[in-house]
């Protein structure tokens, strides 16, 4: 497999569109059992869900036989940040030195989210929250059920669309019963420590495998692509790995 291009990604300096290059050596596998892929995400990262509108029009080209089992993965752009979150235009204007930098980016990011039938509403948004709650949530959704890729559907579409504040346990509550999970327990998980210590080994793996930027793709113990890559290119590395080779006789 030739190198594939990084796609657009966020990293903790910000969104772009890499120009740097990246091994994806895959192999074809004939196992007839689904394949996981562990997707590296933050939930206020642009490109991830961006990303996940072309796994998923990736995963409808490739057909049913094309059996792929999402795992969503923790990586916060912002560890650093305040529990409450900070005002979004502050942040901003700090990250990038001022507001009408702040809004060419958003301008271009959302320009590209409408490319895959997504409506980012930036203008709604109040705070950039701390994500470690939503990361908590979302381990727990996998852990109970398989309803995770759902939960962090409706998180994204929380926070680019409905500019609701992610962070912001009593909205967790509210999405939980999308992953499957009652209000009533998501309220007392997030209120106690259950998931922290397995969110922060899962970032520990990802920055100790050099992984410096969202979204990242991974699957057999291989980084298959970072970044948000077009469909066409994550069904061609994907096909390697899920379609069974059709035996002549």
């Amino acid at each position: 497999m030739a190198d594939l291009a990084g796609g657009p990604l966020c990293g903790v300096d910000g969104c772009a569109d890499p120009v740097q290059r990246i091994a994806a050596g895959v192999t074809q596998s004939a196992a007839a059992s689904a394949l996981e892929l562990s997707i590296v995400s933050d939930a206020i990262c642009p490109w991830c869900y961006i990303g996940k509108r072309r796994l998923e029009k990736a995963l409808v080209a490739l057909g049913p036989a094309a059996r792929v089992r999402t795992v969503w993965r923790p990586f916060e752009l912002n560890p650093d940040m305040p529990k409450d979150g900070i005002e979004r235009h502050v942040y901003r204007m700090h990250k990038f030195g001022s507001l009408e930098r702040s809004k060419a980016l958003d301008a271009q990011v959302t320009e590209a989210a409408e490319g895959e039938g997504l409506s980012f509403r930036y203008d709604l948004i109040q705070r950039t929250p701390n994500t470690f709650d939503a990361h908590r949530l979302l381990w727990l959704a996998g852990e109970t059920g398989d309803k995770q890729d759902a939960l962090m559907e409706a998180i994204f579409r929380a926070y680019f669309t409905e500019g609701r504040n992610i962070g912001d346990r009593a909205v967790l509550w509210e999405l939980a019963p999308t992953g499957g999970i009652e209000p009533a327990r998501a309220r007392a998980f997030l209120d106690g420590e259950t998931g922290a210590a397995e969110v922060n080994r899962d970032q520990g793996i990802a920055k100790r495998t050099g992984l410096s930027g969202v979204p990242a793709f991974v699957a057999q113990g291989r980084l298959l692509f970072s970044g948000a890559q077009p469909s066409d290119v994550m069904g061609a590395v994907l096909g390697q790995l899920v379609t069974v080779p059709v035996r002549r006789s």
